[in-house]
């Protein structure tokens, strides 16, 4: 399982390589530039309008949301036991996933980077670093709810 979801997030955020040739004197020296899909994407509205989300996405964010507020009520600092509450949500949401087109890829500016954040609190090593991680993911949870709805 873990290494199916490692596997979905390095296709999403799978890099790449422009390269430019420039010339100096008489040589071509070659130069690689990573890009990653989430440079190339930005998180904006539908329209005007916020993008249309499956019931099962929408429940899993908000279900993490609720995770999030009773961990920080409960005064918890065991913030890689956080990590693995939130990331059985985002496999729910990845396994119940059937969004296509331009809602999916926007889904995914905002849904790899909180990926990205759990691991950061699987892995934590101190109450600083599990602090800053949480604090970047309640920022992504809340730009979801700005930019999602079902």
């Amino acid at each position: 399982m873990k290494i199916y979801n490692t596997f979905i997030v390095l296709l999403l955020v799978s890099a790449i390589s422009c390269k430019s040739e420039v010339k100096k004197g008489n040589k071509n020296i070659s130069e690689t530039e990573e890009v990653t899909l989430l440079d190339t994407l930005q998180l904006k509205m539908n329209r005007g309008k916020k993008w249309l989300v499956n019931p099962e996405t929408q429940g899993g964010v908000e279900k993490m949301n609720a995770i999030i507020i009773a961990f920080k009520s409960e005064n918890s600092k065991d913030y890689n036991a956080l990590g693995k509450k939130l990331a059985k949500q985002t496999s729910y949401i990845i396994k119940n996933c059937n969004m296509v087109g331009e809602p999916h890829d926007q889904l995914h500016v905002v849904l790899v980077p909180m990926l990205d954040e759990i691991s950061n609190l699987k892995d934590a090593k101190n109450k600083l670093e599990g602090e800053a991680s949480l604090a970047k993911l309640e920022g992504l949870i809340k730009d979801y709810f700005v930019y999602f709805k079902l």
